[in-house]
């Protein structure tokens, strides 16, 4: 595990964390789907770096 795919994958549980707090907030529908679009990306792409796939 290298440090960016670290930080991706840090980085996406955030936002994970963020979309609940959101949605508990009552927030607007398009933020929620925009932040949890930035959350999977986030995620895929720290996973997909990781070095078990080599």
């Amino acid at each position: 595990m290298n440090g960016l795919s670290t930080v991706l994958i840090v980085v996406g549980l955030f936002l994970v964390g963020g979309i609940i707090s959101f949605a508990k907030q009552g927030m607007p529908k398009s933020l929620i789907t925009l932040l949890s679009i930035g959350a999977a990306m986030c995620l895929i792409a720290g996973v997909l770096r990781l070095e078990v796939w080599n």
